[in-house]
């Protein structure tokens, strides 16, 4: 029954995908990153956008097979049929769309962003099911297990490339650049950080639909003791008035051990760990590598991870008692534990 349920959520994801996509291609500002080189293809040759996505599919997955071999298996050929059905569905809301035509470029603008919001619900929907991905996605994750890179780079690398790919085949066929303009990098800026908020907002969603444990682990009263959990910024003394705290009231502390403990849950070095909860990055790039993970059911990216094993630690060092706990957001996981002192 909840293979059913989660066939049935994926179907809707791959619907309403193709549905924003559509919207997106319809405000004439360009369409998403995969789904470029099938647009710039349609509008050059007889064939539709759905058509050319379905072959442009299909070459993704014979690619996937040279490059796994023989770790490629029976269940990645399950993209074959969601390949035809997503190129179908295309056609059908570009056809259902057709009184969508925005004159004015605010309108243009107005329709980019629905389609954006809309095509980022149904990558959430796609994630949630969790039976499948569709073919770029999987031909990043072949990429990510062949040569071990990073997911979120890698889906970078590659929707950058099928951007570029679009624009040299637009003035190859065209002579001009058509296909391709601001509403791709909209796009791509915009459906993966959409589909995490999705996914945040709607933690519940799984244990609705499937019985999976989905709400947060809430911190649990303390029974061996309590404990200090101490908030500073860098320069502050949070560290070095913890440490005295705990000396004189003959409890542990936990500082940089946070980081140690949490680094051998992770499968990242201790130093790597440190890097990404002190120096997470806010630049543009740095936000779009990581909301690229909203795309890889199976992943999670490394700021994440990290701040997940810190959490666990942290509810786990609580439970014993005892002990001075500084900085990692100590103070606000163990927000509702009554046997916490919070600084």
């Amino acid at each position: 029954m909840e293979k059913a349920k989660r066939y049935l959520v994926f179907l809707v994801g791959l619907f309403i995908s193709s549905l924003g996509v559509s919207l997106i291609t319809k405000a004439n500002l360009g369409t998403s990153p995969i789904s470029a080189i099938p647009y710039v293809l349609s509008l050059n040759f007889p064939l539709t956008l759905g058509q050319f996505t379905i072959a442009f599919s299909l070459l993704l997955i014979l690619l996937q097979l040279l490059i796994l071999r023989k770790n490629f298996k029976l269940e990645h050929l399950l993209q074959i049929p969601i390949s035809v059905a997503f190129g179908y569905f295309i056609d059908m809301t570009m056809g259902l769309l057709t009184f969508v035509a925005p004159q004015s470029y605010p309108a243009k603008v107005l329709y980019l962003l629905i389609g954006c919001v809309v095509l980022a619900f149904g990558v959430y929907l796609e994630v949630l099911g969790d039976v499948a991905m569709l073919p770029g996605e999987s031909f990043v994750r072949a990429i990510v297990m062949t040569w071990k890179t990073d997911f979120g780079t890698t889906k970078v690398c590659f929707d950058v490339s099928m951007t570029v790919i679009a624009v040299v085949l637009s003035f190859l066929l065209a002579g001009q650049l058509a296909g391709v303009r601001e509403g791709t990098l909209i796009a791509a800026l915009l459906v993966g950080f959409i589909a995490r908020l999705f996914g945040r907002a709607l933690y519940f969603m799984p244990g609705l639909l499937f019985g999976a444990a989905a709400k947060q682990a809430e911190p649990a009263e303390t029974p061996g003791g309590y404990v200090i959990a101490i908030g500073r910024q860098y320069g502050a003394g949070g560290r070095v008035i913890g440490k005295q705290l705990a000396e004189k009231l003959g409890y542990a502390f936990y500082d940089e051990e946070i980081l140690q403990m949490a680094a051998g849950t992770t499968g990242y070095t201790p130093q790597f760990v440190s890097r990404q909860e002190e120096s997470m990055g806010n630049s543009l790039l740095y936000d779009l590598v990581n909301q690229m993970y909203a795309y890889a059911p199976e992943q999670e990216s490394p700021k994440d991870a990290v701040f997940e094993a810190e959490k666990k630690t942290i509810l786990e060092l609580a439970q014993k008692g005892n002990c001075v706990l500084v900085g990692r957001c100590a103070d606000w996981l163990l927000r509702k534990d009554p046997h916490c002192l919070r600084v």
